[in-house]
């Protein structure tokens, strides 16, 4: 049942263990004001506090845009600090800690701090119409909500460096083809197709997805040998777990796991 976290954003169970949020505003591209940065930081608290929820979709209304970035009334207003919260900066989420996997669901366009916001997820899926780009540059700014330094460490330097350079968009095909998005919807589908997505994660150890991914998303930042004692550290926590056990128990009778989450 579809829940009204405030005005600009609502949530839903699509499945037993994803969470849908949907940035509705769709009259103006889903342009982030200070309800959207709330929203977005309720739903990020509300996935950390529920065990039952191991994958989050985040997605825009209205079938025309992902998200437009910062809203132009907020900026123009002198109201631009509202956009950022203190823990999650920019849209209350860019730099927010996470420990689910958090899929954009891209279905038209995802520009400046909107693409940014996509760039904060772990996996994209869009549809075919979307398009991406950072056109800060035209207007004097720079994409310091994350979106520099995540684009440049997705792409292959010299393409970044060019989108970075102009503010060009970089259309769905191409974006697949350069590994920046997963999967490619119909026009239309890109929500439907990131819940598909969603399952399959589920089939796994949520517990085992999440550290993995606490590794991944740090392998940038750290050296090889930290890496391996980081990775060392959480398999021996791992392996305290129900899920640990269950595993291999499942596989022997083979029958599918029954994850808990703990």
């Amino acid at each position: 049942m579809v829940q009204q976290l405030n005005c600009a954003v609502l949530v839903d169970r699509p499945s037993a263990h994803t969470l849908l949020v949907t940035i509705d505003r769709p009259d103006v591209h889903n342009a982030v004001n200070r309800e959207v940065a709330e929203g977005l930081a309720r739903a990020v608290q509300m996935s950390e506090a529920d065990p039952d929820i191991w994958v989050v979709i985040l997605t825009g209304a209205g079938g025309r845009a992902f998200c437009a970035g910062a809203d132009l009334n907020e900026v123009a207003a002198g109201n631009l600090d509202r956009l950022f919260l203190p823990n999650g900066g920019f849209a209350g989420f860019v730099h927010a800690v996470r420990t689910r996997v958090w899929i954009a669901a891209v279905d038209g366009f995802a520009l400046a701090g909107g693409f940014e916001i996509a760039l904060a997820c772990d996996l994209i899926v869009a549809a075919e119409n979307s398009t991406f780009g950072l056109p800060e540059v035209k207007r004097g700014l720079i994409a310091s909500a994350g979106g520099v330094y995540r684009l440049s460490r997705l792409l292959p330097r010299n393409v970044a460096n060019e989108l970075i350079a102009t503010g060009a968009r970089l259309d769905c095909a191409r974006a697949h083809s350069l590994g920046l998005v997963n999967h490619v919807a119909c026009s239309g589908e890109a929500v439907d197709q990131a819940i598909r997505l969603s399952l399959a994660i589920c089939e796994n150890a949520p517990l085992a997805v999440q550290e993995s991914l606490k590794i991944a998303r740090s392998s940038l930042d750290h050296t090889d040998y930290e890496l391996a004692q980081l990775s060392n550290e959480r398999q021996t926590w791992i392996m305290k777990t129900h899920d640990f056990a269950e595993g291999p128990r499942a596989f022997l009778e083979k029958r599918k796991p029954n994850w808990t989450g703990t």
